[in-house]
């Protein structure tokens, strides 16, 4: 006599019930009378045998949803995003959704500086958000420099105002001259609170730096010269998160004399938060993602569907 779940009728049968009338497993059972075990191997064996075929109907005109899945899977993202080219509305209203979603009340989240950033803020059309009560840290100083729209403070404030959240404020130069004078100034009582906010931060979110000068916000806002930064790319820098430059196997160590004089969260901060979450556009930056992605500096992506392209086609 032939096991049950080898009883093709039966397989029918049980499969109808469950996928096309919508009754539990349980329910199923006790119809059939057999054991509820059986029917979860009865409608394993439907796949098995073709009696089931399970069709996903995309609802959308484009076909990011499965690139985004491919981007996940190629190079391990808890998740990708991708929007159209040339848009920042678009990246904006993406980026504000998916924080809508997966922002919990309670969390601290860390804003890092930069023009995407800026722009994001800036472009978001959207009225209805969701309020959220988080606290956002800039994780780098900046505040009274040139550009005060790039910096972290700014677009902290930004975040939160967006949010209806609180915000933390970071009062510290960027960029030090000395490393000494750096960790003196870290120890005042007055920014000891920010500091201690890092270790609570568990999303991050950063743009990401180019090694191409006309782009770089760094350079162009006087952070670093031009030979510096000539010498970086000789030695194989392809780009920065959060004001610390990285190769293109995401090590930081060949640019540590710089990175160090950084007033904020330093590198191995950033990898030890749970999300960190970079958005990023054009094609021109897929070499500095890969970079970050490697060295587990990021590990979700919102980006264009440009930049998604590039980074499907390279080889790793």
């Amino acid at each position: 006599m032939k096991k049950i779940i080898d009883d093709k009728r039966l397989i029918f049968k049980c499969c109808t019930l469950y996928y096309k009338y919508g009754i539990n497993q349980e329910e199923i059972a006790d119809i059939l009378k057999i054991s509820r075990p059986s029917v979860t191997r009865i409608i394993k064996t439907g796949h098995e045998f073709g009696i089931v075929k399970i069709e996903i109907i995309n609802p959308f005109e484009n076909d990011f949803y499965e690139m985004e899945i491919e981007l996940e899977r190629k190079y391990n993202l808890k998740e990708a995003v991708i929007v159209n080219s040339d848009n920042i509305e678009e990246i904006a209203s993406e980026t504000f959704k998916f924080l809508s979603r997966t922002l919990e009340d309670g969390e601290y989240v860390g804003i890092s500086m930069g023009m995407t950033l800026r722009n994001i803020v800036n472009n978001i059309h959207i009225n209805d958000i969701e309020q959220k009560k988080c606290t956002f840290i800039p994780i780098v100083g900046g505040i009274g420099e040139s550009r005060y729209d790039i910096h972290s403070n700014y677009i902290s404030m930004e975040f939160s105002r967006i949010f209806r959240a609180k915000c933390l404020q970071f009062f510290a130069p960027l960029l030090f001259s000395d490393i000494n004078i750096k960790n003196k100034f870290l120890q005042e009582d007055s920014i000891k609170n920010v500091l201690e906010a890092f270790n609570k931060i568990s999303t991050l979110i950063v743009g990401i730096g180019m090694p191409i000068k006309r782009t770089s916000t760094l350079l162009n806002s006087g952070y670093i010269n031009e030979r510096l930064f000539d010498d970086f790319v000789k030695n194989g820098m392809v780009g920065d998160v959060a004001v610390q430059f990285f190769n293109k196997d995401g090590d930081t160590k060949p640019f540590d004399a710089f990175n160090k004089l950084v007033a904020g969260m330093n590198i191995e901060q950033v990898k030890n938060v749970p999300r960190r979450i970079c958005i990023a556009n054009g094609e021109n930056k897929a070499e500095s993602i890969i970079g970050a992605i490697k060295g587990n500096i990021i590990n979700i992506l919102i980006t264009d569907v440009d930049c998604a392209n590039k980074l499907l086609k390279i080889n790793n």
